[in-house]
């Protein structure tokens, strides 16, 4: 079993129930986390415990193992405070060539959409685009590197990294214009050494994987947990700039299939019945929660300083709703020849069915949900799908 876990719309549309649902179909599954990083939120509630995970997988209650793919960018001095919480260790891999987020790509992340006001982008404050512009410019600081570093040695580097590509960033956004705590924080040594004690003593947790090709190939059941939603895909151009700095898709995972010659058993695309946006950006249909049904209190999206509230919306008409999924599909095939829509599953997971009486809302009219997937126009696009009525439907 191979399986993409993929959100349809911008995110919180139940993806990690979807990965929970598969990793408890097989005795062992590994979980690949591939694009963005600390800043998903996906809710599994397991016998009773609800747990919002971040950059552990949501199969961890099922015994399922988390890797850390060469196309994530994980946030180490934030991964001792996930594992605690969990109240367990689940086995957790991580290539070598995984770039890190540092605490400076999250500070300038803070300060500059701090510094926007109004005009706020819609950022979670991770650091996930600033960490990807690092790596692009060579200033990358990669897993790999801290094998065998102390504390010291490692504080040395991250002071490297801010001298020879953090000054010429502080002038390029305008920081060095501006004071605000953020830009108190990118001048202190003692951020960098406090990071570097805990980025090393979290390390502790990962396993280190060499050849990541010849990893995956080792593993029979895989599972690739995407973080947010296709219309927060970094090359949406129509949402731009209110979008994610990852490809949410299926690009990362057919690049990472592609190197190891495996093929991809099912693309499942979660959707609730409704759309929500939880940030800034345009949203479509957009209207009271209390329009589109019975709507429970999101414990996950509770309003935050850096998002606002959620939002909610009905979903536009049926062929905006296969619009991304299409989308995605064309572009897997153009990257990996042999990926092929005809071959592969494409399947819909369909969340809080609860909340609407299991039909689909749209602006003009609802659909039964096992109405909707025998539809000719749905069926050329995904052939299967999954139905959630747990009243704990949460990312």
């Amino acid at each position: 079993m191979i399986v993409a876990v993929i959100g349809k719309n911008f995110g919180d549309e139940g993806k990690g129930l979807a990965v929970d649902h598969f990793c408890a179909q097989v005795p062992s599954c590994l979980v690949v986390k591939h694009n963005g990083g600390a800043q998903a939120g996906h809710t599994v509630v397991y016998k009773g415990k609800r747990f919002v995970f971040h950059q552990l997988s949501s199969g961890s209650f099922r015994g399922a193992a988390t890797y850390f793919a060469s196309t994530y960018f994980p946030d180490l001095y934030k991964l001792g405070d996930e594992i605690k919480d969990l109240g367990f260790k689940p086995e957790i891999y991580c290539s070598c060539n995984t770039p890190l987020i540092y605490p400076d790509d999250v500070l300038f992340n803070m300060a500059q959409e701090s510094a926007r006001g109004d005009k706020r982008h819609g950022s979670c404050g991770m650091g996930i685009w600033e960490g990807y512009l690092r790596t692009e410019a060579g200033a990358g600081l990669y897993a790999g590197e801290l094998l065998g570093m102390d504390a010291l040695k490692l504080a040395k580097k991250l002071s490297e990294i801010r001298e020879t590509y953090g000054r010429r960033r502080f002038i390029e956004t305008g920081l060095d214009k501006l004071h605000s705590e953020y830009t108190e924080l990118l001048n202190s040594e003692n951020v960098l050494i406090n990071a570097a004690e805990e980025m090393l003593r979290n390390l502790e947790h990962i396993k280190p994987v060499e050849d990541e090709a010849e990893f995956l190939r080792s593993h029979e059941n895989i599972v690739f947990e995407t973080g947010q939603g296709l219309l927060l895909d970094a090359e949406n151009k129509t949402y731009a700039p209110h979008v994610t700095g990852s490809r949410t898709g299926l690009h990362n995972i057919v690049m990472l299939l592609k190197a190891a010659g495996l093929k991809l058993n099912e693309a499942c695309y979660v959707t609730r019945t409704y759309v929500t946006r939880h940030g800034a950006g345009p949203l479509h249909c957009e209207t009271d929660r209390n329009n589109i049904g019975r709507i429970g209190i999101d414990l996950t999206n509770v309003r935050n300083d850096w998002q606002g509230s959620i939002r909610y919306a009905k979903h536009e008409s049926i062929e905006e709703f296969l619009a991304p999924i299409r989308e995605d599909i064309e572009e897997a095939e153009k990257i990996y020849p042999d990926f092929s829509a005809e071959k592969e599953v494409a399947s819909l997971f369909i969340t809080h069915l609860n909340e609407t009486d299991s039909k689909i809302v749209f602006e003009d009219k609802e659909i039964p949900a096992e109405v909707f997937m025998t539809l000719p126009g749905v069926k050329e696009v995904v052939s299967g799908y999954h139905l959630s009525n747990k009243e704990e439907n949460r990312e």
